[in-house]
């Protein structure tokens, strides 16, 4: 079960409390939302509301939950101030920014170092691998000698103030977005030299990883002591797998990777935090694990994904953890009516809510081919 969340204060707090009470397995007055959307979205959302910034948009559609994100609060010691673009990123989603480090080029750095480029769509722009900074490495010392971010370069005293200003001028579910490892790890080396060098020699994999993971253990240790009593989730991603299945088998996965997001979920934990893990694509043969793991919600539900079907997984999972997402944003969303929106939308929450434990939100990011009248409807649904 799920881990003691915190008491109501005396504000309006029925933001928290519906997205605790899903927590708990618990039905609430409305199925609690989530919102996630790539930039061109919240630019026709910010035109339709009369609305400059991301919290009145999210007020707008009463999504419940907001986000703080350790890469708002980090600065790199040899990089100036003005070098830094805290919009750049194409997959920002929350209300703040994200550390990227421009290049002269246009392209742009996160504070690992990983190397992105926006590149353009048939319908907006989206981020793209550009190199690995690491793909040169031949053995250990070559990865020493790397520029690895240190907590210090942290600096939360801040956090605070800001989960404040999320909470105006209700209470709000806030998630702490502690980072990734596996995902971080190979988009500094390669995903496919990481998984060969994974299964077959992995001391390099392990040791950054391991690298990674010293500086997200240290950062939650010190956001929970600074912010813990206004903190109600710890979110960490890690893309397991594709549309048809995973990326490492569950042996692979339980053997050196499992052990990373284990001393996440146990220091989240050991704070009373239940634990949100965001992997795309199909998990289904990981679910059992994380549950076991003691994972309290799973993000995403990718319904067109090889056996993610809402219904398989409220029959085998549901009361176990908590379902987050659901509404296909790839297939259904961008093609369907309104009118067919909200009845898949009430189906959904329908079955992965029947026992509590539901928050709605796409399936990923909601995409620029969405239309808008569409997503209005999503949100529109109890």
């Amino acid at each position: 079960m799920p881990p003691a969340l915190p008491e109501s204060s005396a504000k309006d707090t029925s933001h928290r409390d519906r997205v605790n009470q899903a927590i708990r397995f618990q039905k609430a007055d409305r199925t609690p939302r989530d919102f996630a959307a790539v930039p061109e979205v919240w630019e026709r959302l910010s035109a339709h509301f009369g609305a400059p910034g991301r919290s009145e948009i999210l007020r707008q559609l009463g999504v419940d939950c907001r986000i703080v994100s350790y890469d708002s609060f980090c600065r790199h010691p040899d990089i100036p101030a003005e070098r830094v673009d805290m919009e750049a990123s194409q997959e920002r989603s929350s209300t703040g920014g994200m550390w990227r480090a421009v290049v002269p080029d246009g392209s742009n750095r996160d504070i690992w170092g990983a190397h992105r480029r926006s590149v353009p769509t048939a319908f907006g722009r989206l981020d793209q691998i550009v190199s690995y900074p690491l793909e040169s490495a031949r053995n250990l010392e070559d990865l020493r000698s790397y520029r690895w971010p240190e907590p210090d370069w942290w600096d939360f005293s801040s956090l605070p103030k800001v989960i404040c200003g999320l909470n105006e001028p209700a209470i709000y579910s806030i998630r702490y977005r502690a980072g990734s490892v596996f995902e971080t790890a190979w988009s500094l080396y390669g995903l496919e030299r990481f998984l060969l060098e994974l299964a077959g020699e992995p001391e390099k994999p392990l040791y950054i990883m391991e690298r990674i993971a010293e500086v997200h253990l240290e950062n939650l240790r010190r956001v929970l002591e600074t912010a813990g009593e206004m903190i109600d989730v710890v979110y960490f991603y890690d893309d397991l797998a594709s549309q048809n299945g995973l990326l490492a088998s569950p042996r692979l996965y339980g053997r050196h990777v499992q052990p990373y997001h284990q001393r996440l979920i146990e220091l989240a934990r050991q704070f009373g935090k239940p634990v949100m893990m965001h992997s795309c694509g199909s998990v289904y043969a990981l679910i059992p694990r994380l549950i076991d793991m003691g994972l309290a919600i799973l993000s995403p539900v990718q319904p067109s994904a090889k056996d993610m079907d809402p219904e398989k997984l409220a029959e085998e999972f549901g009361g176990r953890i908590v379902f987050h997402g659901g509404v296909d944003v790839q297939q259904f969303l961008p093609r369907a009516t309104p009118a067919e929106v909200r009845e898949n939308v009430g189906r959904i929450s329908g079955v992965l809510g029947r026992l509590g434990g539901y928050i709605r939100a796409g399936s990923h990011h909601l995409q620029a081919d969405t239309p808008l009248a569409n997503i209005l409807e999503m949100y529109s649904v109890d």
